[in-house]
């Protein structure tokens, strides 16, 4: 089991714990919110499970996992729109084409774990897009995910599965 917890008075940052391992993550500039809406900054409160690892194969060596593991591809790309009948839901674009791309300039989405956020149901407008992945070098605060370090993230995907729990709050 993992868990993220808020760090005392600083909601866009907080700590993840996993089997004597704690680490210093970047939360959502809206900290972690129960009623998650999108767009609203926040880290959706809950359990999840991981439904899979996407990496750049471009960049890095594919780690060790024990999720489902898919390379990103310049096509990659994601649904925020609530109005898609694909929304939270990866798709394939073209240039030019709307969507939150995978495929990024810096190293932010060069391992994204997936979490199943808002997937059964999915409800039109209770976030999209949320996932566990690189933190920037500042920790900055995210759009909503939970991002670690590059290192940290590695240990962590060795250590999970698909039936891991990842309780936020």
């Amino acid at each position: 089991m993992l868990k993220v917890r808020a760090a005392a008075g600083q909601r866009s940052r907080g700590w993840l714990t996993a089997g004597g391992m704690t680490i210093p993550v970047a939360l959502g500039r809206g900290g972690i919110l129960a009623n998650k809406r999108e767009g609203d900054g926040g880290t959706p409160r809950g359990t999840f499970r991981p439904r899979r690892l996407w990496w750049r194969a471009d960049r890095w060596p594919k780690p060790r996992t024990f999720l489902p593991v898919r390379p990103i591809t310049a096509e990659d790309a994601w649904c925020e729109d609530p109005s898609s009948r694909h929304y939270n839901r990866p798709l394939r674009r073209g240039p030019g084409e709307a969507g939150d791309r995978l495929q990024r300039a810096d190293h932010l989405y060069d391992f994204i774990i997936e979490i199943d956020h808002n997937t059964t149901p999915r409800i039109a407008g209770r976030g999209s897009a949320v996932f566990l992945h690189l933190a920037r070098d500042n920790f900055g605060p995210t759009a909503g995910c939970v991002a670690m370090t590059r290192g940290n993230l590695l240990r962590l995907l060795a250590r999970i599965g698909p039936n891991t729990k990842i309780v936020i709050g």
